[in-house]
């Protein structure tokens, strides 16, 4: 058997095993800290979007509002918040508005990964 072909499987065989033991890792994230929002990048299934440093693009999560008790869903598609540990998540205006911090600007928040 040719060396490329299995250099192939076995690449493709190691990638399948790396993505499922980070969507494992991922799925019992939990995050406090505080969100801020921005112009946002939407989505074409969504408008309700966020952007985070790490979690992978496609992620939903689960954004509640610490003071409020509010909740909403979002997809990541995009990195950031930047330049402030403190900031963990940067949300799509229209997920800011759902949420209830559009006036306050930054809220404290708890991030759950949903899937």
């Amino acid at each position: 058997m040719n060396w490329n072909r299995w250099k192939h499987v076995f690449g493709a065989a190691f990638l399948m095993l790396s993505l499922s033991a980070v969507e494992a890792r991922v799925r019992g994230f939990v995050q406090t800290g505080q969100a801020v929002y921005y112009g946002g990048r939407y989505d074409r299934s969504t408008r309700m979007t966020a952007a985070h440093l790490t979690l992978p693009f496609g992620t939903w999560v689960r954004v509640i509002h610490q003071r409020t008790g509010r909740s909403v869903l979002v997809k990541i598609n995009d990195r950031g918040p930047f330049y402030n540990s403190r900031r963990i998540v940067d949300l799509s205006s229209t997920a800011a508005r759902a949420l209830g911090i559009a006036r306050e600007g930054v809220a404290l928040v708890r991030l759950e990964v949903i899937r």
